[in-house]
């Protein structure tokens, strides 16, 4: 453990954005999930609404810095080709 109080407030400020990151990504997980559930289940209208949140989830994360520009990009255009293919 740290002794310098500077340090320690590093060690708790990281575990905070940490935690939050987590959360995140764990709900953009959630998000892709739905999306492939629909698309298992082949219900074209359930996709293209499960899509529509997953893209919000997935741009909100790359705007609070957890996701790389790219990395969403990347993300969207494969859940968006998936739905597009059924």
């Amino acid at each position: 453990m740290a002794n310098i109080k500077s340090a320690k407030k590093r060690i708790l400020v990281n575990k905070t954005k940490a935690d939050r990151n987590k959360a995140i990504k764990s709900g953009v997980k959630t998000a892709i999930k739905k999306v492939y559930a629909a698309i298992d289940a082949n219900d074209k209208e359930a996709a293209k609404t499960a899509l529509t949140a997953a893209t919000s989830a997935i741009d909100k994360a790359t705007k609070k810095g957890v996701f790389h520009k790219n990395t969403s990009a990347r993300k969207v255009s494969r859940l968006s080709l998936a739905v597009n293919k059924m």
